[in-house]
């Protein structure tokens, strides 16, 4: 898919492949053990859809690390988006909380792109619905800046300096057949592009 603007450099160009996404999910794993000090109450909630396979990840990174499983499941933020009334209809992606819940727990929110943060602030709204968590702390696997709230990522895979006409499009092997970081230029009106 070319996501170039008339007149603009070709196709999008990968900035992070299969093997440096791997190294910074186990570099974030040993940063929320370090952090966590063990992991011991973390649960991880990805944020539908490329988010949940990348908590996916993170758990079975951090079950490497620390030699027991870690709860992870997945956080649809749809009905909570204050777009909702600009854009299309959307599909419901479902909402997975482990069985021991999200009380009193170190809550990790794992998505693939920080952008504006509109996203993140949508996804507290929502986890809200669901419990009341020690902590929540944000792991993404890219920040590409531009923030239009007071928010940030306690662990970040790769900082992106970007301008808001560039597109960052995060592709996993569970979704897209692959794994890939793509920095193109364009409109983010595709989907898995920010």
């Amino acid at each position: 898919m070319d996501t170039a603007l008339p007149g603009k450099s070709g196709p999008p160009r990968p900035v992070l492949e299969a093997s440096d996404i791997a190294r910074v999910l186990t570099r974030i794993a040993h940063e929320i053990v370090e952090r966590a000090k063990g992991a011991d109450d973390v649960v991880l909630l990805g944020i539908p859809t490329r988010g949940v396979f990348l908590a996916r990840r993170l758990g079975a990174k951090l079950e490497e690390i620390t030699g027991r499983p870690v709860p992870v499941g997945s956080l649809d933020i749809t009905m909570h988006r204050d777009d909702l009334r600009l854009r299309p209809a959307r599909t419901l992606a479902p909402t997975e909380i482990p069985p021991e819940g999200v009380d009193g727990r170190l809550v990790v929110l794992v998505d693939d792109v920080l952008f504006s943060g509109r996203t993140i602030r949508a996804a507290l709204d929502a986890l809200g619905d669901i419990g009341r968590p020690r902590a929540v702390q944000l792991a993404v696997l890219v920040d590409r800046g531009h923030r239009e709230l007071p928010i940030r990522a306690d662990y970040v895979g790769k900082n992106l300096p970007t301008s808001l006409r560039e597109t960052v499009k995060v592709l996993v092997t569970e979704e897209d057949g692959r794994d890939s970081v793509l920095l193109g230029a364009g409109d983010a009106s595709h989907p898995g592009e920010r």
